[in-house]
């Protein structure tokens, strides 16, 4: 699949289901993400980032750069536009933002809008270590197989709750990042 055809079905007439997030009492508090694609010699991959290990929360976990919106944010996409620079050195004008998945809501108690951005190839990383420790690229239709989609569920607050896991080779994608991929891969 190029980006021509990526873009193609992403933007598709028909309802795209959500998958299941976690039930929040009051409204979470604004993040937002990028969830970047590069396209390698016709090869459409998805860049995730390793977040540092000194990190308070989530620290070594998988993730899209991204984080909450701060009051200088004008709206989402600049706090993962301003995120996904900080994190990674990506500049807002190397991102083409095609669109957006549906908010999600975490248990940490975030509403996340995920947006879907193609990323210049030319683009040098510049990682923020204090942040981010490493970064790696999936296959696009490695995360859009949802054979590739585990689903481990859970009892909370009188409920089950799926915990979506993605393998990739020693990176192990879940959680809200994971939930992320899997929404993606129901617009295909």
């Amino acid at each position: 699949m190029n980006k021509a055809q990526f873009i193609e079905r992403f933007h598709h007439v028909k309802q795209i289901n959500s998958e299941a997030d976690f039930p929040l009492k009051e409204p979470g508090k604004p993040a937002a993400v990028l969830l970047p694609i590069l396209e390698n010699t016709g090869e459409l991959t998805v860049l995730f980032t390793v977040r540092s290990r000194h990190l308070k929360h989530h620290a070594g976990q998988v993730s899209f750069p991204g984080g909450k919106q701060e009051l200088t944010d004008n709206s989402l996409i600049e706090t993962a536009l301003r995120e996904t620079h900080e994190e990674v050195g990506i500049l807002p004008n190397e991102v083409e933002i095609i669109g957006n998945l549906p908010l999600y809501r975490t248990v940490s108690r975030y509403e996340v809008v995920p947006y879907i951005g193609f990323v210049a190839d030319t683009t040098t990383l510049i990682l923020d270590k204090n942040e981010v420790d490493s970064t790696f690229q999936v296959p696009l239709s490695f995360l859009l197989n949802k054979q590739n989609h585990l689903i481990h569920w859970v009892k909370r607050q009188n409920g089950q709750f799926p915990i979506y896991f993605i393998p990739w080779k020693r990176h192990n994608i879940w959680g809200a990042t994971a939930a992320f991929v899997r929404n993606l891969s129901n617009h295909f």
